[in-house]
């Protein structure tokens, strides 16, 4: 374990805070947001670089941890984000609601970080990905017609492009990398070019945190209330969430590396999926967007934390 890797959640942590701070300065709040797709594209391209393109076709075959992510991810977390909400945020419906969608949204891009500190397998998330964004765009207006009476028009068309630009995009520039660097000039990329992303990659992660929580200053400074209300029952949904999953994987016998990636697919949650729907969706409604913008405060340093634990536990 390197040395980012051991000061991983204090990075993190720091680039919330930093992210806070210079999102005050005239000027880079306008323009912080345009940086958070850039730097995510860059660090997924640095997954993608490092893994073996064999080992995400032969991950399709562990049909057990398919069914058993998306049984967590659509049935169990639905019922339990709805419970969770019905208890904390019942007084608050619009809270309530951009709860519910962000808990409901599965991570399709940073986990995948935490999920290489971790040393889980990350070839069989990144499969699981496609499956997951699918079922999530599809169920999610049925989460809120069943739960709350409330169907909207979502942009599916948005929402598939900024994904597109976020997982694809970077997929195919290091499968484009790969055959560059093939035959006689496969040293460079196993020497130089995987073992720099290996180190640095949470750099780019830490960017992609800074240039979010800076854009969404104003919005989080001016309503603290709010924070403190979403802060409980956000902790709980990662904390029963973790016991859940790590006990799932326990009974499917999953091997460490599978159960770790189940634990990160489990928790993680797709804020930025879930804030465009919400912009899209209920741009009346402001309450919502700031649920979703509120998450990742708490989201980023319990995933930091819980994959740096995960990592200890397992070099011991």
């Amino acid at each position: 374990m390197n040395a980012l890797e051991k000061y991983q959640p204090f990075i993190i942590m720091a680039a919330v805070v930093t992210g806070l701070v210079i999102g005050g300065i005239s000027g880079i709040q306008m323009y912080a947001g345009v940086f958070i797709v850039p730097f995510l594209t860059v660090m997924l391209f640095g997954l993608f670089i490092m893994m073996p393109t064999g080992s995400i076709i032969m991950s399709f075959r562990k049909t057990g941890f398919f069914w058993t992510s998306l049984i967590i991810n659509f049935i169990w977390t639905p019922l339990f984000a709805y419970s969770l909400g019905m208890m904390f945020l019942s007084d608050y419906p619009m809270l309530w609601i951009g709860f519910l969608m962000l808990m409901v949204t599965p991570c399709t891009d940073w986990y995948l970080v935490f999920t290489e500190s971790a040393k889980g397998n990350t070839a069989l998330s990144t499969s699981l990905l496609p499956v997951n964004l699918v079922v999530q765009v599809i169920l999610l207006p049925v989460y809120l017609y069943l739960f709350f009476g409330t169907y909207e028009t979502v942009g599916f068309e948005n929402i598939l492009g900024s994904i597109l630009l976020v997982l694809v995009v970077p997929m195919i520039l290091a499968a484009a990398v790969r055959m560059l660097f093939s035959g006689r000039r496969r040293d460079i990329l196993e020497k130089k070019i995987s073992p720099f992303f290996g180190r640095y990659n949470i750099i780019f992660l830490a960017l992609a945190v800074m240039a979010m929580f800076a854009s969404e200053r104003d919005v989080l400074t001016g309503n603290p209330g709010v924070v403190l209300l979403m802060f409980l029952p956000v902790l709980l949904f990662f904390l029963v969430t973790f016991f859940i999953s790590s006990l799932a994987g326990r009974l499917m016998k999953f091997n460490r590396a599978d159960s770790i990636s189940l634990i990160m697919t489990s928790m993680a949650r797709n804020s930025p999926i879930a804030l465009a729907i919400a912009v899209t969706a209920f741009a009346d409604e402001p309450l919502i967007a700031l649920a979703l913008v509120i998450g990742p405060l708490i989201e980023l340093p319990v995933l930091a934390l819980t994959s740096n634990i995960l990592l200890r536990t397992g070099e011991k």
